[in-house]
C-alpha cells in the first residue's frame, strides 16, 4: 500500500490511496468465496463453479464492490495513522482504478484540525453574575415545599375554584358531530394548568358537583389534528367530584416536619444559603461560558464543513442513545415533535459548530501556555471515571490504550485551561 497527500485548502486533504494488484486479488478471492454459493451457472451446483466461469459469464465487476469494501477500511486507515495527519472527519471515499490484475486506487477527502490564531484570551471582561438572594426567593422555594407536603382534601361545600382539581366526563362537538379523541370518563383535570385549550378550564370555574356544563372553545389554528385546526367546539362536561389542596402552615411546627431545623427561622435561614450556593456554582459555569465565548471572538480559525458533519452526526448519535434509555427511538421523537431527520440534524449543527470552537480554542491555550498534566492529576481522573462506571480503577487503565490515554490527558489539560482563563478574566457589573 502506498499514498500521497495533496492539500485542498481550508483544512481539507485528499488522500490517494493505492493498493497492490496482488492485494486486490486476495480480495477478489475473498468476494468469491463469499458470494459463489448465491450465483447460478448452468452445469454446475450452487457454489461449485470456478470463479473464472462465474467472472466469464457476469463480467470479473461482478466482484468488484464486495472486493472494494474488503479493501478499503485497512488501507485508509492504514495511510490515516503513517500519513501523521490529524484527521477530523469521516473519509468521502471516490474510487479511482478498479481493474482486474492492476492495482486499486481510491481517494479519501477528510477534515484535518484547523490551525487556530488566538486573540486575547487572558484578562477578558464578562458580566459579573448576581449573587444576592431575594426574600421572594426564599417564599418561592418555601412554597414549593409547602405544596409538596399538602394534603388532599374533597370538597364537597363549594364550587370548583382555580387550582382545584375537578373529575369531569366530556364529550366534545364540532358543528353538532362528536369528534375523535373529543370524549374522556372520570379525567382528573388541575384548574389553571392550561392543559386544556383556549378557555375551557376557566369556564368550569364557579360550577357544582353534578352540574353538566356547555364549555364553547375554538381550537388553535396551528392544532396537531389539521381537522380541527381553527374551528369552533362545544364541549358537554360533567362534574363529577372536586379535590384541593391544603397548604400546611408555615410555623415551627412546619419546620420541624421538613427539615433538621427546630424553628422557621432557622429552616429560612439554611434555605437561603443553599440557595446562594447554588447560585454560586451556576455562576461559576456561566462565567466559563462567557470568557470561552469571548476567547472564540477574538479567535481566527476556519472549521470545515465535513468536521462539523461529522461532530453533529456524532451528537445525533449520542442524543439517540439518551432516548433509548427513555424507553424512545428517534422516529418516536421525530413523531412527537413534528420534526424531520434533516431538521433534527441542521437544529444540532450550530451546537455541534460551538462544540468545535470550543474545544480548539481551549486545545489552542494548552498549547500557548504548556499546561500539562502530572501522574496525580490523571490518576485522579481514572479515579473519577472508575466511579462513574462502577469499576476498579486498576481494571479500567487496564482496558484504556495508549490513544485513549492521551485523549484524556488533553481532556484534563483542556479543563485546566477552562480553570484558568476563568480565573484570569476581569468581571463588571452589567
Amino acid at each position: 500500500m502506498s499514498f500521497k497527500v495533496e492539500e485542498l485548502g481550508k483544512s481539507m486533504v485528499k488522500l490517494t490511496i493505492e493498493v497492490a494488484a496482488e492485494e486486490f486479488e486476495k480480495a477478489m478471492e475473498t468476494a468469491y468465496q463469499k458470494n459463489k454459493n448465491k450465483l447460478s451457472v448452468q452445469g454446475f451446483r450452487k457454489g461449485k463453479a470456478p470463479r473464472a466461469m462465474i467472472e466469464k459469464m457476469y463480467g470479473a465487476s461482478i466482484f468488484y464492490e464486495d472486493a472494494a469494501n474488503e479493501v478499503i477500511p485497512g488501507a485508509y486507515e492504514q495511510a490515516a495513522v503513517e500519513s501523521g495527519l490529524d484527521i477530523v472527519s469521516r473519509p468521502e471515499i471516490d474510487l479511482v482504478q478498479v481493474e482486474k490484475g492492476k492495482e486499486f486506487i481510491f481517494t479519501a477527502e477528510v477534515a484535518v484540525k484547523p490551525e487556530v490564531t488566538l486573540g486575547k484570551y487572558k484578562g477578558v471582561t464578562v458580566p459579573k453574575a448576581d449573587l444576592t438572594v431575594a426574600d421572594e426567593e426564599v417564599d418561592a422555594e418555601l412554597n414549593r415545599v409547602r405544596e409538596q407536603n399538602a394534603r388532599i382534601i374533597t370538597v364537597e361545600d363549594r364550587p370548583v375554584a382555580d387550582g382545584d382539581e375537578a373529575v369531569i366526563d366530556f364529550e366534545g362537538f364540532v358543528d353538532g358531530t362528536p369528534f375523535a379523541g373529543g370524549k374522556g370518563e372520570d379525567y382528573k383535570l388541575v384548574i389553571g394548568s392550561h392543559s386544556f385549550i383556549d378557555t375551557f378550564e376557566e369556564q368550569l370555574i364557579g360550577k357544582n358537583i353534578g352540574d353538566e356544563v356547555e364549555v364553547n372553545v375554538t381550537f388553535p389554528t396551528e392544532y396537531h389534528a389539521a381537522e380541527l385546526a381553527g374551528k369552533p367546539a362545544m364541549f358537554k362536561v360533567n362534574i363529577k367530584a372536586i379535590t384541593a389542596k391544603e397548604l400546611p402552615e408555615l410555623d415551627d411546627e412546619f419546620a420541624v416536619d421538613v427539615s433538621e431545623f427546630d424553628t422557621l427561622a432557622e429552616y429560612k435561614e439554611d434555605i437561603k444559603k443553599n440557595l446562594l450556593e447554588k447560585k454560586e456554582k451556576e455562576a461559576k459555569f456561566a462565567k466559563e461560558d462567557a470568557v470561552v465565548d469571548k476567547i472564540i471572538e477574538e479567535a481566527t480559525m476556519e472549521i470545515p464543513e465535513a468536521m462539523i458533519d461529522t461532530q453533529t452526526r456524532q451528537m445525533a448519535e449520542e442524543y439517540a442513545q439518551r432516548l433509548q434509555m427513555q424507553g424512545l427511538n428517534l422516529e418516536q421523537y421525530f413523531k412527537f415533535t413534528g420534526m424531520t431527520a434533516n431538521s433534527f440534524m441542521e437544529n444540532l449543527k450550530p451546537q455541534a459548530l460551538k462544540r468545535i470552537q470550543c474545544r480548539l480554542v481551549l486545545e489552542a491555550i494548552v498549547k500557548a501556555e504548556n499546561i500539562e498534566v502530572s501522574e496525580e492529576e490523571l490518576d485522579k481522573e481514572f479515579e473519577t471515571m472508575a466511579q462513574s462506571y462502577r469499576m476498579e480503577k486498576d481494571k479500567l487503565v487496564e482496558l484504556v490504550g495508549e490513544k485513549e490515554k492521551e485523549q484524556i490527558k488533553m481532556d484534563v489539560a483542556v479543563q485546566k485551561a477552562v480553570d484558568f482563563v476563568r480565573d484570569a478574566a476581569k468581571e463588571s457589573k452589567k
